[in-house]
Parts: structure tokens; sequence; C-alpha cells
């Protein structure tokens, strides 16, 4: 059930997007919703295998180039979802930034 509850809530902050930044653009409810389903999946599976690749560059800087992924991530879903558009890296990254935090504050309320 919280698996649900946060793949809505994600899937409606896909859909508040465009009102917060610009060059994100989402066509429908039904298309937040299979980004969100393909975000998930491809952060439960590939994002470690980058993030441990590129590990040496992300200690030198940091950690921060965890947000380039993040970004780059976004743009890779993006390309394929039909009705998902985001118009290049900084709308990518404020995309990822706003899915972090309501994904932060999602968990926050529903702790296991």
């Amino acid at each position: 059930m919280k698996l649900i509850i946060r793949l809505i809530l994600s899937a409606l902050s896909l859909l508040t997007a465009p009102y917060l930044i610009s060059g994100v653009e989402v066509g429908s409810f039904y298309t937040a919703l299979i980004a969100a389903v393909i975000l998930g999946l491809i952060n439960a599976v590939i994002r470690p295998l980058i993030i441990i690749l590129t590990l040496p560059i992300n200690i030198l800087t940091l950690g921060l180039f965890t947000f380039v992924i993040n970004s780059l991530l976004v743009l890779f879903v993006a390309s394929f979802v039909q009705g998902f558009t985001v118009g290049g890296f900084w709308p990518a990254l404020w995309l990822s930034l706003w899915l972090w935090l309501v994904s932060w504050i999602t968990n926050m309320f529903l702790k296991d």
C-alpha cells in the first residue's frame, strides 16, 4: 500500500513540476505515472551501479556529482517517455531536486 502511495505522490509531483520549473512538460497523469514508475525502476537498478562506477569523481566532488547523475537519469527517462519532456540539463537538475524533496517528505510521513 505504501508503495502505491509513494508512486502516486511521485506522479503528482511530476504533474506539478511544469508549474514550478520552466522547461519541463508532462502531458497527463498517465504519462506522469509511467515516468514515475520508470524513474523508480532506474533509481533502484541502474543508479546504484552508476554511483559505484563514478565513485572516485563522487568522492572528489564530495557527493555533488550525484546531482549530475540524477539529472542525467531524468533526461534519459524523458528521452523515451512520450508526453514527458525536459528542456535540458538545468531543468533536469531542478526536477531531480524537486522529486528528491517530495520523496524525502513522503518518506518522513510513511516510515515503516
